[in-house]
């Protein structure tokens, strides 16, 4: 059914009349993200909000209830009359992939309108995973999902691709990322390769601003306004949202945090970069490289990789010599703590959020490292304790991305 102006039919209902304005097509999307933010929802509530007579509101209510986005969810308390009728999404009416596409890793799951988890996978990313063996893969695992749960792809809305940057967003290319096992990331059409496999439509965000876009929604009904996310693990990755919405610069660099100056004679990474940049020494790669120099100079008391070549020294060994007590290593990481303390400091003195979210290989290592750097952070925060964002690891964690990703084509659902 489709609402007609007044001036057409004086308020009739037809199913082959004229299409609705975009100003109701505009109302009839806020009002079902308002209804999506907050499970059962009276009539009377959303009156208030949109400022719509009763009629006008029934009409959108009634043409969202046959067209099957939302469905009556029971009846609420009285306040003096009729108890309220109560309406929620209907989750079913579509469902949702979020991609995750990163160096270590990757994942995949699928997801209904309130972003239930129905599947999920994850891969490691090896040298052979080139982005048409991704895609291969990814096609095959959203088979899989789809029939597990015997769902035709046309109840699919979208792919939802978090990806490491940088990106062109509006044509669909990962650009030219740094460190990825396998050879070919450089100008990968991701989205047109997985539209061509899948025949799902797929739209592309940088991977920490999908973390960003997850973990927001999970604390929709909070009303945080002013969001940091930090991901730091095989680079150094941020995203911020300002009075609710993602801040894009004029180009898409989420890795230029890795590049912020916290010493002006310090080292470079791997020769690249800027000289003292924090990702010199608050990466996964600035470890691992400081741990094989230790070696070459025999300062090396790392007992769990004895008589290996310093060149095969990888972070997990790190990591479980850490939770083993090693005092080297439990130095090390401190160290890079310290001075990824430093650069949250940096950016919470600018940006003023509310809410700072860590995450990553490095600061999920090992409470010391997300301890150490939260503790640093405030000691440098220019008005604190008077300005005290909160720090959280979020509660998505490792599937933020995926998520996040998945919530982006839910915000585009054409209802």
């Amino acid at each position: 059914m489709k609402l007609i102006s007044d001036k057409n039919n004086a308020n009739k209902w037809s199913g082959h009349m004229s299409k609705p304005s975009l100003a109701a097509s505009t109302t009839k999307k806020a009002i079902y993200e308002r209804i999506a933010r907050q499970r059962d929802v009276p009539k009377a509530e959303l009156m208030d909000e949109f400022r719509m007579t009763s009629s006008s509101l029934t009409r959108l209510l009634e043409e969202m209830t046959d067209e099957g986005w939302i469905v009556e969810a029971g009846l609420g308390q009285s306040t003096g009359g009729r108890k309220p009728i109560l309406y929620q999404i209907n989750p079913t009416q579509k469902v949702i992939f979020g991609l995750e596409i990163s160096r270590l890793y990757s994942a995949l799951g699928l997801f209904d309108l309130e972003m239930n988890t129905l599947s999920f996978c994850r891969w490691t990313m090896d040298g052979a995973m080139t982005p048409e063996r991704l895609v291969n893969y990814i096609s095959s695992s959203m088979d899989t999902m789809l029939a597990e749960h015997h769902l035709d792809k046309s109840k699919v809305a979208g792919i939802g691709v978090g990806a490491v940057g940088p990106l062109d967003r509006h044509k669909g290319y990962i650009l030219n990322p740094l460190y990825f096992p396998a050879a070919g990331w450089s100008d990968v059409p991701i989205c047109e390769l997985l539209e061509n496999t899948t025949g799902i439509r797929a739209i592309l965000e940088n991977g920490a601003n999908t973390a960003l876009i997850g973990e927001h929604w999970v604390l929709r009904n909070d009303n945080i306004q002013h969001m940091l996310y930090v991901h730091a693990g095989t680079g150094l990755r941020s995203a911020m949202m300002s009075n609710g919405n993602l801040v894009h610069g004029a180009v898409d660099m989420e890795g230029s945090i890795g590049q912020m100056i916290i010493q002006t004679d310090g080292p470079r990474l791997h020769n690249m970069g800027n000289y003292g940049a924090l990702e010199a020494f608050a990466s996964v790669q600035a470890l691992e490289k400081q741990v094989r120099a230790q070696r070459n100079m025999r300062r090396d008391r790392l007992t769990s990789t004895e008589g290996l070549e310093s060149d095969v020294v990888h972070f997990d060994m790190l990591v479980e010599a850490l939770n083993q007590g090693d005092p080297f290593i439990h130095e090390i990481f401190t160290q890079s703590a310290s001075y990824m303390g430093i650069g949250l400091a940096n950016l919470i003195n600018i940006l003023h959020p509310e809410t700072v979210i860590l995450g990553g290989a490095l600061i999920n290592a090992h409470r010391i490292y997300y301890d150490t750097a939260i503790s640093v952070a405030q000691k440098n925060i220019y008005y604190f304790p008077e300005y005290q964002p909160t720090f959280s690891k979020g509660i998505l964690q490792e599937n933020a991305v995926s998520m996040g990703a998945a919530v982006m084509v839910f915000k585009q659902l054409q209802i």
